[in-house]
């Protein structure tokens, strides 16, 4: 599962962890015992701090190329432009003369036994000169089909965006969390030192005491629990990176938003020239083109034809052959195809007008609702962090007054509840708000290139 280059990271750590092994039997030898204590927290704090940084730091700028080289549905979102440029440029073709190469040679015996011997090559071509605009209007919708195919290609990058967004928001979450679930447990340790030490002289009673040993082991539970999400965070960014193999890296970066959402944009406008919308819009011409195509049928269809060679009994023929002339085609009866064909055509118009006008209403909606999530988002960030100010200032002057027994465990231990119920909210809204933002990017039309414009 871990890569080569995970591989040897690791191993470089197992050949530290043994030298510092040394480091920590020499320490443990030559120092007293309170500076021996010292000494084994530094070298655990040291080691860990080696590893963790061991790891890659990506950016956002950087998940975002790797997502645009590597994910299979841009690459399969690309292939379908390429597709529908092969498409037009096939259509075009029609409008250019056709030229054909020939050359033959037969040997034919009579019943008196004569042997005849013919030898013939030329070329031959046709140019279209009308068929009722049937080839332009081929040409007109697959040039539309293909601007679909690119609307449809930034679609995808859009998609894509937003869920390797949510990903790398994901692990700076989970990463934040480890810090604050560590901050928590030790406030807890020294809460529950507290407790005991009040326990111990007879000042508190024994639920309390539990009531102390419980939240530490809630916390340190919740430490281990942000460690294992990390992974899952890493492993999900890898996936919406399109990468094959899970890439151990941190994500770097903060919690900010870095646009001004102050003033709410034109929606109306933003909704016009979405890649969505824009691509139902090829869609429904692409559509009302096929359409005068197959009603250009009921026209006849008129080619110039020539041809030149040379056509002898003996090699290489020298009897010059040439041929010029025009033809007219029209079909008369085929059982009601081209009726029937029409019909389907037409329907096939109305669907994709429908599908237009039913895309707007839905684009319009989610501006409307990604706008408000968002602004709503902004806020509320602003609203935790002045709830964790005041939590944070009433903690303090709290445990003050536990300390002096001027207040009760009871309101001691829940305003330290509130508080790391406040750590937890304001870090939680803080995601909430670039998860808010992705979800906007996303509604406008943002592509994996959205941050370089």
């Amino acid at each position: 599962m871990f890569s080569t280059s995970s591989n040897n990271i690791v191993r470089g750590e197992v050949e530290k962890f043994q030298s510092q092994q040394s480091l920590l039997q020499y320490l443990e030898l030559s120092l007293q015992p309170t500076m021996k204590k010292i000494a084994v927290l530094l070298f655990i704090f040291l080691l860990f701090t080696n590893i963790a940084y061991s790891q890659d730091m990506l950016t956002w700028e950087e998940c975002a190329r790797e997502a645009g080289k590597n994910h299979p549905d841009l690459i399969s979102a690309m292939e379908k432009v390429k597709q529908a440029r092969a498409d037009k440029a096939i259509d075009m073709s029609g409008m250019l003369p056709q030229i054909d190469a020939a050359a033959s040679g037969k040997s034919a015996e009579a019943s008196s036994g004569a042997t005849t011997d013919t030898y013939s090559y030329g070329v031959t071509g046709k140019q279209l000169v009308f068929d009722g605009f049937k080839t332009l209007d081929n040409v007109a919708s697959s040039s539309r089909s293909l601007k679909a195919a690119e609307y449809n290609y930034k679609v995808i990058s859009s998609d894509i965006r937003l869920s390797l967004r949510n990903a790398f928001v994901g692990l700076l979450k989970a990463q934040d969390l480890i810090s604050l679930t560590d901050e928590i447990a030790e406030r807890r340790r020294q809460s529950l030192k507290l407790v005991k030490l009040r326990y111990e002289a007879g000042r508190e009673h024994k639920g309390s005491l539990l009531t102390a040993e419980a939240d530490l082991a809630r916390a340190e539970f919740e430490v281990r629990q942000a460690e294992r999400s990390v992974t899952l965070a890493q492993r999900e960014l890898s996936k919406e990176m399109g990468l094959e193999k899970l890439r151990l890296a941190n994500a770097k970066g903060e919690f900010l938003v870095p646009e001004d959402y102050s003033v709410k944009p034109d929606l109306e406008y933003l909704a016009y020239v979405t890649p969505f919308l824009r691509e139902l819009v090829e869609k429904k011409e692409a559509a009302r083109y096929d359409l005068k195509s197959e009603q250009a049928d009921f026209f006849p269809q008129v080619y110039l034809n020539g041809s030149a060679g040379k056509t002898e009994n003996d090699w290489p023929p020298k009897g010059d052959e040439w041929s010029f002339g025009l033809s007219v085609s029209l079909p008369i009866f085929e059982g009601g195809s081209r009726v029937a064909e029409i019909k389907k055509a037409r329907s096939k118009w109305m669907q994709a007008r429908a599908d237009e006008r039913s895309g707007r209403d839905s684009v319009l909606l989610t501006l409307e609702s990604a706008w408000k999530d968002l602004s709503d988002a902004i806020e509320y960030v602003f609203v935790q962090k002045k709830f964790l100010e005041a939590t944070g200032e009433r903690a303090r002057i709290t445990a003050a007054q536990y300390e002096t027994g001027l207040t009760s465990f009871d309101d001691w231990i829940i305003i330290e509840d509130n508080l790391v119920s406040s750590k937890k909210a304001y870090l939680n809204a803080q995601a909430a708000m670039m998860t808010a933002e992705a979800y906007w990017i996303q509604a406008i039309g943002g592509t994996l290139e959205y941050d370089k414009e």
